[in-house]
């Protein structure tokens, strides 16, 4: 295998995380005490020592929505110091009038490939973060993220499966523009019935061409590194999508809550074993390497 991208890790510093700062607030991966510190990028590549990561990219992990371009700009100046990531996924606020000023000033920075707006709602309020359900229909929010095709820009999409019908006809508002759905649409009802919908709505998100699925975060609501649970996502999403709309993230260091990044790979690697090369090496490599625009040279 051509070396392995981790499509989405996240790196911090404390100061600039508002949920990482004052008292511990309920989340949606549960109690969090051990990664309530900086997790530099120094970290980082000793977690992935080993594991075949040859090149990384990060996603945006909830500064306080004024300092968007601050974010982008520290990870930026991380990478030109220490080579590490290879990608960013920023953030930007597509509720507002015009998304394309917040755009413009995330472009000047050169690593930028994405943006993600997390727009996911839950009846359960600790699952929850956006301010309604039906966010993805939103007729602004659809205009500003139509606008990301003149930027080249991709947008990391992250729902529910009981939204997915709103993130299709998001994603069919705007075809010129490539998504990412996130964890493989976050199952989080592990009933049949829970099941049942998830595999609906991802077969419906998936009929959209331009949208494709992360391999990600499969511990969330688990709280462990599960072989099996990994194995049955990959599996499925890999049926639903094709290897070649599929891409391996970490999740970083939020799965370190439960596991160590050697352990987390493995469980992946072991998951897509009867896959052929190909498909293995599009999972591993090669659709983020397309997607998130990472030049041979440097993938």
């Amino acid at each position: 295998m051509n070396g392995i991208i981790d499509a989405h890790h996240h790196i911090w510093r404390q100061q600039d995380l508002p949920w990482l700062m004052g008292p511990m607030q309920p989340r949606i991966f549960g109690p969090y005490e051990p990664i309530r510190r900086d997790y530099p990028i120094g970290e980082f590549l000793e977690d992935i020592a080993e594991t075949g990561v040859s090149k990384s990219v990060y996603v945006q992990a909830n500064w306080a929505v004024d300092q968007f371009e601050a974010e982008t700009a520290w990870v930026q100046k991380t990478a030109d110091e220490t080579g590490w990531p290879h990608a960013i996924v920023g953030y930007a606020n597509f509720l507002a009038p015009d998304v394309r000023p917040q755009l413009d000033k995330l472009a000047n920075y050169q690593l930028l490939r994405g943006v993600r707006m997390q727009l996911h709602w839950h009846e359960n309020e600790m699952y929850r973060f956006a301010p309604k359900p039906d966010l993805a229909r939103d007729p602004v929010l659809q205009a500003n993220v139509a606008r990301l095709a003149d930027y080249d820009l991709a947008f990391d999409l992250q729902v529910f499966a009981p939204q997915m019908a709103g993130a299709s006809a998001l994603a069919a508002a705007c075809p010129d523009v490539t998504f990412v759905l996130q964890h493989a649409g976050m199952l989080e009802d592990l009933s049949d019935e829970g099941r049942a919908e998830w595999r609906a709505e991802m077969e419906r998100l998936a009929a959209q061409p331009n949208v494709y699925s992360k391999l990600s975060a499969f511990g969330t609501f688990v709280h462990r590194n599960d072989p099996d649970h990994v194995a049955d996502m990959i599996t499925q999403t890999v049926e639903i999508f094709g290897a070649e709309r599929c891409l391996f993230g970490s999740n970083f260091p939020i799965e370190k809550l439960w596991t160590s990044y050697t352990d987390l790979i493995d469980a992946h690697k072991r998951a897509a074993s009867k896959l052929s090369e190909t498909e293995q090496q599009a999972i591993f490599h090669d659709t983020a390497a397309r997607v998130y625009k990472i030049p041979a040279s440097q993938s």
